[in-house]
């Protein structure tokens, strides 16, 4: 056997830098190597090679400035804000959410992409894989890292094929015998990675029952069951394929479920389940009483366990564009004002969602906020317009007051949440309402749904029916539309459903139905045949907003923050003294809610292209001239 030489001046500056280090700390010449034999049978060496694979989400082009920005949106639920109408099909960043990216598309047609970077990651995980099978000591400790490379794998890799669908399958340390490798069908590398996180489980502690899993930042048990749960309902569903035997001959594919038997429905939705309720039954993990209070404590540094959040991309404090992107929009951006020079709201929920929810859903004024601060020092909260809503679970101010927040330049600290335990509650709904077992899928949407009302199960209730199959069905769509927006889970759930396409038209629906305060019915379909119909009483609204200011925080500011009228169902008359009536550019009082102020032009921005024929992004031209003619693109690109 070959046996690779491992820098150690490289794993040194992992271990020691993780995120921090810019990409060309990692183009050094080493001074001094190690053997495989000897880095991967010391666990210091090898606990620094996995930072080398942590290391890979911090890089700019892979998950901080490109992957995370851009995959997950737009859906029926989230889009780019900043599309008009006005831009061309296929114009820089608006194609990469709006369905109509080429392979030539200059933000991520460059040499350092996210194919490149994540696979570049892959092929790290790979070696230390590898590495410690062949040469680890079989300490509790080493069987943790054999663990924690492999959930790492299996997470990155679910990302790729989340991206691209079906790609090369890469298992093992490349050489030069196998350096270009073709498409596989997604389906070996779905096995694989089901197989890999069984085996992990046999390693991994629980949440908080290691010092290792103390954090959130590093993989753990109960993440590493939701993973599996996670790639198991994405397997068994629905999404774009080619012809079986056609991967890699530009076979333009169609929406179908694998025709692999050990990929059915019947088969993995039993061991997803399973999966689910062994962190259930754990009882490591718990949702937090309060919704708001998880995101407030969300927009902080701490990692430590916290019972609800079972991982995070670990960007270090200084590292990651997660808020820079899609927090609540601060006007004055680089120029700074009393909470940070970062500008936030790249994308936001569909004006639709808010009117969407329960008045009585905590989870509303969190998820779907209607205002921004203003293009000043110190700034003020404003009325943001119709067409134009935010991520409300994302805000500098409530990061302003932490000790050394020094936020500048594109990045923030903030650790993207990659898995909550209301996942996992909602999955396992999911699963034991298709095997059948209706009392048990209840119970777990009520937990979810519960949280959501105070506790209050008779309002949690009082508009939901999950009385059957097919309505519990319905109600999981609606739940994690609401309980996980902005959290970029949506385009997955969609695809597998089968319904990326008739959801993203119905929300097209209902947006104009908004313009027009007009009540609106509309039905989307699963692939299964699963109808899910939602009315919304547009009616209720006037289209008149009134606002008025009020102080919120400390900081010598007056009259910082906003309150709004007429938003709220019934919210048709005068709200009286006090209150400021919207009025437009020119200072005229118009109404707020209309289709000047939400135009079609900005509701056609939701796609270009049919989603169903464009859910995956194109191998790109630069990657595909790398692979020497190993790789095409499949589904018509």
């Amino acid at each position: 056997m070959k046996k690779n030489k491992i820098s150690i001046l490289s794993i040194v500056a992992l271990g020691t830098l993780a995120f921090t280090s810019c990409d060309d700390a990692l183009e050094a010449e080493s001074k001094s190597t190690f053997d495989e034999s000897v880095v991967f049978s010391n666990e210091t060496l090898t606990e620094y090679n996995i930072s080398s694979v942590y290391h890979s989400f911090g890089e700019t082009n892979n998950y901080r400035g490109r992957y995370l920005p851009w995959y997950g949106f737009n859906t029926d639920i989230e889009w780019y804000n900043a599309s008009d109408g006005t831009e061309a099909i296929g114009a820089s960043k608006h194609c990469i959410a709006r369905y109509s990216l080429t392979a030539t598309d200059d933000q991520l047609n460059v040499n350092n992409n996210p194919w490149a970077k994540l696979y570049e990651a892959i092929e790290r995980a790979n070696v230390i894989i590898n590495g410690i099978r062949t040469y680890g000591t079989g300490s509790e400790k080493m069987n943790y890292l054999l663990g924690e490379a492999l959930t790492l794998r299996a997470l990155i890799y679910a990302d790729i094929v989340k991206a691209w669908g079906d790609v090369p399958a890469r298992f093992e340390p490349t050489t030069s015998d196998n350096i270009y490798v073709a498409k596989s069908s997604r389906d070996i590398i779905y096995k694989q990675l089901l197989a890999d996180l069984e085996e992990s489980w046999n390693y991994l502690p629980w949440p908080g029952e290691s010092e290792l899993t103390a954090k959130s930042s590093r993989i753990n048990k109960a993440y590493s069951k939701g993973l599996y749960a996670r790639i198991a309902l994405a397997a068994s569903g629905y999404a774009l394929r080619p012809a079986d035997g056609s991967v890699g001959t530009g076979d333009a594919g169609s929406i179908r479920l694998s025709s692999d038997a050990e990929l059915s429905k019947d088969v993995l939705y039993p061991k997803a389940l399973a999966a689910c309720e062994d962190v259930i039954n754990s009882g490591s993990c718990k949702l937090y009483t309060d919704y708001e209070q998880l995101w407030k404590d969300q927009n902080d540094y701490d990692t430590n366990f916290d019972g609800e959040v079972l991982f995070v991309i670990p960007f270090s404090d200084s590292r990651g564009r997660w808020n820079y992107t899609f927090a609540i929009n601060h006007q004055n951006g680089s120029s700074g004002d009393q909470f940070c020079k970062l500008a936030g709201g790249t994308a936001g929920p569909t004006p639709n969602l808010y009117f969407e929810y329960d008045p009585n859903d905590t989870r509303r004024d969190v998820s779907c906020v209607n205002f921004r601060w203003s293009k000043s020092s110190n700034s003020v909260a404003e009325l943001a317009g119709i067409n134009r809503w935010y991520f409300g679970k994302y805000r500098y101010e409530w990061l302003w007051q932490k000790e050394n927040f020094v936020a500048s330049g594109n990045d923030d600290g903030t650790k993207p949440v990659y898995m909550r335990y209301s996942d996992i509650l909602l999955m396992a709904a999911e699963c034991a309402n298709y095997l059948g077992d209706l009392s048990t899928a209840q119970s777990y949407f009520k937990q979810v749904r519960d949280r959501a009302f105070g506790g209050d199960d008779a309002k949690a209730m009082a508009n939901v029916d999950i009385s059957s199959k097919d309505k519990m069905f319905a109600a999981i769509v609606n739940e994690r539309a609401f309980e996980f927006v902005g959290e970029f889970l949506r385009k997955g759930d969609l695809i597998r459903w089968g319904m990326l396409s008739s959801k993203m038209k119905e929300a097209k629906d209902k947006m104009t139905a908004l313009t027009e305060l007009k009540d609106v019915t509309t039905t989307a379909t699963s692939a299964d045949g699963n109808s899910v119909t939602t009315t919304i009483n547009f009616s209720q609204y006037s289209g008149r907003v009134f606002y008025k200011m009020y102080d919120l925080y400390d900081d010598g500011v007056a009259n910082e923050s906003i309150k709004i009228y007429g938003l709220n169902p019934g919210e048709t008359e005068e709200p009286g003294e006090g209150w400021t009536e919207y009025t437009n550019a020119s200072g005229e009082i118009k109404a707020y809610i209309s289709a000047s102020n939400l135009k079609a032009e900005k509701i056609n921005t939701l796609y270009d292209y049919d989603p169903d024929t464009h859910m995956f992004w194109p191998i790109f031209e630069k990657n595909l001239t790398d692979s020497q003619g190993t790789l095409v693109n499949d589904y018509g690109y």
